[in-house]
């Protein structure tokens, strides 16, 4: 009852986040007010159904600018995307990941298919650190073209979330597009493929070793108001947090490490023993629900 909480609200969001649904009349993606917000989570800006931006997309816009902007001898500049998301940080971490995030959600239910699974090496928990510093900050303001402008490298080049949610239903939409498919969309479909076949086999490969998004909102899961607790008295070490976390972390060896997504598995249904709690800005939150005391389960 308490996970399908949770999928209620991330196909809520979902479904929010993707709210136009006049697409397949207009054939166009909503270029209403809305889009001037940036959606919490990873949505694809050019997805006929979208109503909101992608952060990512918008901070790479900003930095692609930055060259062309201080050549025009313009020194104003828009910290609005960064500073959306760092207040979302501030406030709960990398929650929005868990609980909002569209793309989370596709990842989460591709695990669901049975067969064999395999735990993603904790070394490629540094990948997204890796894009986020190279593809959203680094390259669009390095590499630019002749008028000053740098490109959307992970928009361009990598980001599977606009393979699906835009790349392929705009090139069913408008067929005229189909001209213009050249070798980088087939490269977008085959890194869209893996990850979708990766999904099945491990949980979340997209979040642990690519999205820049989730590397920004880590930052802040030690340092924000949203905390998670632990209680060492109460802990046997029976490793079911381990066993049902989907980012694979033991919690009571890194409580509030940056890898979690703030789900709350470990919380809400892996620990029987009250030793997993949660505060707000010092305000103490429920616990997890004793099943058991820890001396009658040994």
């Amino acid at each position: 009852m308490r996970q399908h909480l949770r999928r209620i609200i991330q196909s809520l969001s979902a479904l929010l986040l993707n709210g136009y649904w006049y697409f397949p009349v207009s054939r166009t993606i909503y270029q209403g007010r809305l889009k001037s917000i940036c959606s919490p989570g990873l949505n694809c800006h050019s997805c006929p159904a979208a109503t909101t931006a992608c952060p990512l997309g918008a901070i790479q816009n900003f930095m692609a600018g930055i060259r062309a902007s201080l050549e025009a001898a313009r020194y104003h500049f828009g910290f609005y995307v960064l500073g959306w998301l760092g207040i979302i940080g501030g406030l709960v971490g990398r929650m929005p990941c868990g609980w909002i995030c569209p793309f989370g959600l596709i990842q989460d239910l591709l695990f669901k298919i049975p067969g064999r699974k395999i735990r993603i090496p904790y070394i490629f928990s540094y990948g997204p650190y890796i894009f986020l510093a190279l593809t959203i900050f680094i390259l669009p303001v390095w590499v630019v073209d002749a008028f000053g402008y740098g490109f959307l490298w992970f928009c361009k080049f990598i980001c599977p979330a606009g393979t699906l949610e835009a790349g392929l239903p705009l090139l069913i939409l408008q067929p005229t597009l189909r001209m213009m498919v050249g070798h980088l969309f087939y490269i977008k479909v085959a890194v869209l493929f893996f990850l979708i076949t990766g999904s099945v086999l491990a949980s979340r490969p997209f979040c642990r070793t690519v999205c820049p998004l989730g590397a920004f909102y880590s930052f802040f899961n030690r340092a924000s108001l949203f905390q998670l607790k632990y209680h060492p008295e109460k802990c046997t070490h029976c490793e079911l947090c381990y066993r049902d976390c989907p980012v694979d972390i033991k919690f009571y060896e890194s409580p509030n490490d940056r890898r979690c997504i703030r789900c709350l598995v470990c919380l809400r249904e892996s620990c029987a023993f009250g030793a997993i709690s949660w505060e707000m800005g010092g305000l103490e939150g429920q616990s997890s629900r004793p099943k058991t005391s820890p001396v009658n389960s040994q």
